[in-house]
């Protein structure tokens, strides 16, 4: 199973739309995870109409129109693990701990908000992925968002794919 995971398009913005490159990726990918800053609708409805399968959450930016059809959390089974997206964990600082207690049933948490990728593990089990954002770089070197597999209940491929071009 291939997930395309993705947060803080900020779109129309931060950009004018989606990078090419991501968007190329969304039809392949079994599962698209967005954990919110969308900012605008069409965005959302893109998605919807080239995903196999969308889960997202609205984003401190998002208006009340996306809050009306995006949870602040979702969670979902895919190829046997347990995912929640969220748009915000705060701090970095404590990030683990505090993602291990609000989390307790949860085997991975996609977030967002920073911009800043992040890939780490709380409890020796729960993973934490930040794909950072494909259109708003802010002081991260590269726009960026990631792939990863699921296999036989395990994730596995992490990969941080990095767009070119000015963002």
């Amino acid at each position: 199973m291939l997930l395309l995971l993705m947060s803080d398009t900020h779109l129309p913005t931060r950009a004018r739309a989606l990078p090419p490159q991501l968007l190329e990726q969304v039809p392949r990918a079994d599962a698209v995870l967005h954990a919110g800053d969308w900012v605008d609708l069409a965005t959302l409805d893109l998605l919807r109409s080239r995903a196999r399968r969308l889960i997202g959450v609205h984003g401190n930016n998002d208006g009340p129109e996306l809050r009306a059809r995006l949870p602040e959390v979702a969670r979902a089974e895919l190829g046997g693990l347990r995912f929640g997206v969220v748009h915000e964990t705060g701090p970095a600082r404590g990030r683990e701990r505090r993602c291990a207690d609000r989390f307790p049933d949860l085997d991975v948490l996609v977030f967002g908000h920073s911009h800043i990728p992040w890939d780490s593990t709380a409890d020796d089990r729960l993973r934490l992925l930040n794909p950072g954002s494909p259109t708003d770089r802010r002081r991260q070197p590269y726009r960026t968002y990631m792939t990863a597999r699921v296999s036989a209940g395990r994730l596995t491929g992490v990969e941080l794919h990095r767009l070119p071009g000015p963002g």
